[in-house]
């Protein structure tokens, strides 16, 4: 199943789906964030993903960080809330979901580096070269409130 992301397009479709989903800030020791290259839409994003009914948010965190890089991780802060409905994804399975996802900055704790089913690439990228890679806006920040060690959580 591919997707298209639609930021601030009024021809984006109109969203028919809220789902609470994460996404995590990982960095390694040379302070280069991780990062995968979609299946779904060939772009670089934040590990993360939808929550599961009987888990938490964190336990979700926690999960698709591991299914989706092999990496263990756990949450250290939050470093926002991102649900504008003016970002929209629209599946080709007909759901349109509204943005609702937290992303936490997280300490890697140990595991294997390896991409998934849902990653054509996956790394450890240094700040610097961020700009040449297809990282959508949403994504970008969500990276770019990391880097400015903001004082509180952003909320939208």
């Amino acid at each position: 199943m591919t997707r298209t992301d639609y930021y601030n397009n009024p021809m984006a479709p109109k969203a028919n789906s809220v789902k609470p989903a994460t996404s995590a800030i990982v960095t390694n020791s040379k302070g280069e964030i991780l990062l995968q290259r979609r299946v779904d839409n060939q772009q670089w994003g934040l590990p993360g993903g939808t929550m599961e009914p009987g888990e938490s948010i964190v336990q979700c965190l926690i999960r698709e960080v591991k299914e989706e890089t092999g990496l263990d991780v756990q949450p250290a802060y939050l470093i926002g809330l991102y649900s504008d409905p003016a970002h929209v994804i629209a599946y080709t399975d007909g759901e349109v979901r509204q943005q609702f996802s937290m992303c936490f900055y997280c300490i890697l704790q140990g595991g294997t580096l390896k991409a998934s089913a849902e990653s054509t690439q996956i790394g450890f990228y240094a700040v610097q070269t961020l700009d040449a890679l297809n990282i959508p806006p949403a994504i970008r920040l969500r990276i770019d409130h990391y880097l400015e060690q903001r004082e509180h959580p952003y909320f939208c």
